[in-house]
């Protein structure tokens, strides 16, 4: 799964290299943050350390999210777009911090979901590898995450990627759409809700979050 996170970053790099500055400067997926934002929050994740993590949190009267957000947003303001991405690209080899011990399964997941944060917001289209998307999907459904309430969101249905060999679940009502719809919707998304189809859509739909406040 290294590996995995590893090829995918590299990857992910290439991408953002083609994002101009209106891209850049364009609202995400997540609430208050600005791809650019989007973007410095992974920088973050691979350069920043507990205690630093944990100061954040108590200037924010303890709060994770305020923390998570202030952090992203203050080094989108400090740093460019071109500068963030070299960084990241730096500390794909040698990630500092949190990002040396999270789980690479996760890493994974928060990353792809981040890059679907980027390119849906933007029209862009996803080119993700399936590989990649169904490692996510497998995460999602089976391991549950205090950051992306997949695994709740998927409790009880049956999903199938439409564009992938992928499918999870024995009973109840069905969900179908592609790999990169669903990664983005059990993520707590709801921009693609509508590509998706089935009787579960609703189901789906009532378990999401109004607002996504960390990402």
């Amino acid at each position: 799964m290294s590996e995995a996170l590893r090829l995918n970053d590299i990857r992910f790099c290439r991408l953002a290299r083609t994002l101009s500055s209106d891209e850049w400067a364009h609202q995400s997926l997540c609430d208050d943050w600005s791809n650019h934002a989007v973007l410095a929050h992974l920088v973050i994740g691979y350069r920043t350390g507990i205690s630093t993590t944990a100061a954040a949190i108590l200037r924010q009267r303890g709060s994770f999210d305020r923390a998570n957000t202030a952090l992203a947003c203050t080094l989108a303001e400090k740093v460019r777009p071109t500068e963030l991405v070299d960084e990241f690209e730096r500390l794909i080899e040698r990630p500092r911090g949190l990002g040396r011990v999270f789980p690479r399964r996760l890493l994974l997941g928060d990353h792809i979901t981040h890059e679907l944060d980027i390119v849906f917001a933007v029209a862009r289209e996803p080119a993700i590898p399936v590989t990649a998307l169904r490692a996510v999907l497998d995460t999602q459904v089976a391991i549950p995450n205090p950051f992306v309430p997949a695994y709740r969101n998927s409790r009880g249905l049956r999903l199938r990627a439409t564009d992938a060999d992928w499918s999870h679940g024995v009973a109840g009502p069905v969900v179908e759409g592609r790999a990169a719809d669903l990664v983005s919707v059990l993520g707590n998304r709801p921009h693609a809700l509508p590509r998706l189809h089935g009787a579960g859509v609703d189901v789906l739909t009532s378990r999401l979050s109004r607002r996504l406040p960390y990402a």
